[in-house]
C-alpha cells in the first residue's frame, strides 16, 4: 500500500511531465505558424522584422508599424531634394533598421542620387570648416 506522500509525488510527476508535453507541442505549433507566416510574407514580397537586432527605440512609448506588422513592405516616398517617387524596398529596409542599426522611426526621404550629392556637399563643409578652424589656430594672437 502506498502513502499520501508517494500518491502525491506520483500525480506531481505526471503533471510536469504533461505540461512538458504540451510546452512541447506549443513549441513546434509555434515554430509552424512562424514559418507560414513567413513564407506568406515572402510571397507578397515583404521581409520578416527581427526585432532582437534593431536598435532601441529612444524615448517613445510607440511601436513601429512595421514591428507591430512584423514585416518590411516596400514604401514608396518622394525625394525631398528632387521630388522624384523612389521605392524603399523591403530588403534596404532590413538592412538599415537591423544591420546598420538606423533609428526605427526613420523613414528614406532621399533618393539614391540626392544622397550622394548631400553627403558630397556635408563632406565638403567639414573640409572647410576644419580647414578654416586650423588656419585660426596658426595665427598669432594679438
Amino acid at each position: 500500500m502506498k502513502s499520501n506522500k508517494q500518491k502525491r509525488s506520483e500525480i506531481n510527476a505526471r503533471k510536469a511531465k504533461r505540461r512538458e508535453k504540451e510546452a512541447l507541442l506549443a513549441a513546434q505549433a509555434a515554430r509552424k505558424a512562424r514559418q507560414e507566416f513567413v513564407r506568406l510574407a515572402r510571397l507578397r514580397d515583404e521581409l520578416p522584422v527581427d526585432p532582437t537586432r534593431l536598435n532601441p527605440a529612444g524615448n517613445s512609448y510607440s511601436i513601429p508599424a512595421f514591428v507591430e506588422r512584423g514585416t518590411y513592405a516596400a514604401i514608396e516616398f518622394a525625394c525631398k531634394a528632387c521630388g522624384k517617387v523612389e521605392t524603399w524596398t523591403a530588403k534596404q529596409q532590413k538592412w538599415w533598421y537591423e544591420t546598420a542599426k538606423g533609428d526605427v522611426f526613420t523613414t528614406a526621404t532621399r533618393c539614391r542620387p540626392c544622397r550622394r550629392k548631400e553627403r558630397a556637399r556635408r563632406n565638403e563643409a567639414r573640409r572647410v570648416h576644419l580647414e578654416g578652424v586650423a588656419r585660426k589656430s596658426r595665427e598669432p594672437k594679438g
